[in-house]
């Protein structure tokens, strides 16, 4: 009995250690926008051809009403299912985008991805993760047209605040709220 409680315990602490880790690297990020209370985004679904712009967040307060609509421009379109993105995800594209210094709509190649949708194209494309972040509504492929993606790529890596990937022959970054890494594919 002792030996559960301990395991118990530790398995805990880690559940804890790991919830808390992806709002330790988004004070970076925080911290970089110079204390902005309204946080704006534009972005279209490639897709889709749908698109969300507007405010999102005041302060500390993140809108419920802008994250439907969010999440429902982000949902799997293969599969039409809807998913609640990471808050942390859309600061990270919120502070990418102002940093670009462009006001066009970013554009999204893939937002939440059904497991059903991740395994469909790990088979078919190489580069895609079976246990990906884009299953848990963390991440996201993006781009700007009229903007270098190897510059987007720079502006994603000196936030710090997760994973960025670089695919220059298919011209898109991918941004993660993981721990942070880079790579190229």
């Amino acid at each position: 009995m002792d030996l559960n409680r301990r395991e118990f315990l530790k398995y805990g602490c880690a559940g804890l250690l790991s919830a808390a880790v992806p709002f330790l690297s988004m004070k970076k990020v925080i911290a970089a926008s110079g204390g902005v209370d309204t946080w704006k985004l534009a972005f279209r679904n490639a897709h889709t051809d749908e698109s969300f712009s507007g405010v999102y967040r005041v302060g500390d307060k993140y809108l419920p009403e802008a994250f439907e609509r969010i999440n429902y421009v982000l949902r799997d379109f293969r599969t039409n299912e809807v998913f609640p993105m990471d808050p942390h995800v859309i600061d990270t594209i919120c502070m990418i985008q102002q940093k670009t210094g462009m006001h066009e709509p970013l554009h999204i190649l893939s937002g939440y991805r059904s497991p059903k949708t991740n395994a469909m194209l790990g088979k078919k494309t190489r580069g895609v993760a079976s246990n990906s972040f884009h299953m848990y509504g963390q991440a996201m492929d993006v781009r700007l047209p009229g903007f270098s993606t190897r510059k987007l790529r720079n502006i994603a890596r000196s936030l710090q605040a997760g994973g960025v990937g670089y695919y220059p022959r298919s011209s898109f970054v991918h941004i993660d709220t993981g721990s942070v890494r880079t790579w190229v594919s």
